[in-house]
């Protein structure tokens, strides 16, 4: 039984329901394709992790999101 865990990070509008189902649905169809099991079988979780719980280079992923939007903000 193939499982896929997708991680991404919990922003305002994304991913949207929309996406997750066909985030769903295309790794299923992927997955079932290239190991040639059914899709039946293939579980697929979407764990969106909160900006405040995920960081890159020792910075939260929160603070980095507002330092880009303060930079673009400046640029205008």
């Amino acid at each position: 039984m193939p499982f896929v865990k997708i991680c991404v990070t919990k922003e305002s509008d994304s991913p949207s329901v929309e996406q997750k189902e066909k985030m769903i649905s295309g790794v299923t169809k992927l997955i079932s394709e290239i190991l040639g099991r059914s899709a039946q079988n293939t579980v697929v979780i979407i764990d969106e992790i909160d900006t405040n719980n995920y960081g890159i280079a020792g910075e939260s992923v929160k603070n980095l999101r507002k330092k880009q939007k303060e930079q673009k903000e400046v640029k205008c």
